[in-house]
């Protein structure tokens, strides 16, 4: 590992042994609340996933009541996920245990070095959506939840 490269692909596989043992529902439910109601083919294109895969992951999310399938109001045919109530909340709650993890993995970490590790993250990440072709969408400032 005499390369940076060779670090930072070790270090990006052991922070993979962190995510959330129901990373793919947070991942959805996030992309639906940026975007608005999106179709399967919609997520598909948005994840690069085939639909039989979004299939079954979008089932999850309606058997758990955290999203439903409605009609497009746009009067298209395909129907349209969006979240319900109770995939508003488990999101919030999700979203705010993750933020409390951080916060205590970089406690000692000062304000600077957060905000040059956030800008790292941000721009490596943008790097591989423009590289893929998939863009992710990305809050303002002003509407970040937790701050």
């Amino acid at each position: 590992m005499d390369k940076p490269t060779h670090l930072i692909e070790y270090e990006t596989m052991l922070l993979g042994r962190h995510r959330h043992p129901d990373r793919s529902a947070y991942i959805l439910l996030s992309r639906i609340r940026m975007e608005g109601m999106m179709s399967i083919g919609q997520l598909s294109e948005a994840f690069g996933l085939d639909v039989s895969t979004l299939n079954r992951h979008t089932s999850a999310l309606l058997r758990d009541g955290l999203a439903e399938r409605i009609p497009d109001p746009e009067g298209g045919i395909a129907r349209k996920f969006r979240l319900t109530e109770a995939g508003e909340r488990y999101l919030d709650d999700e979203r705010a245990r993750n933020i409390r993890g951080l916060e205590r993995v970089m406690a000692d970490w000062t304000p600077e070095e957060v905000a040059a590790f956030a800008a790292y993250l941000k721009r490596f990440n943008t790097d591989v959506e423009r590289l893929g072709g998939r863009p992710w969408p990305r809050p303002d400032r002003g509407s970040q939840q937790g701050g």
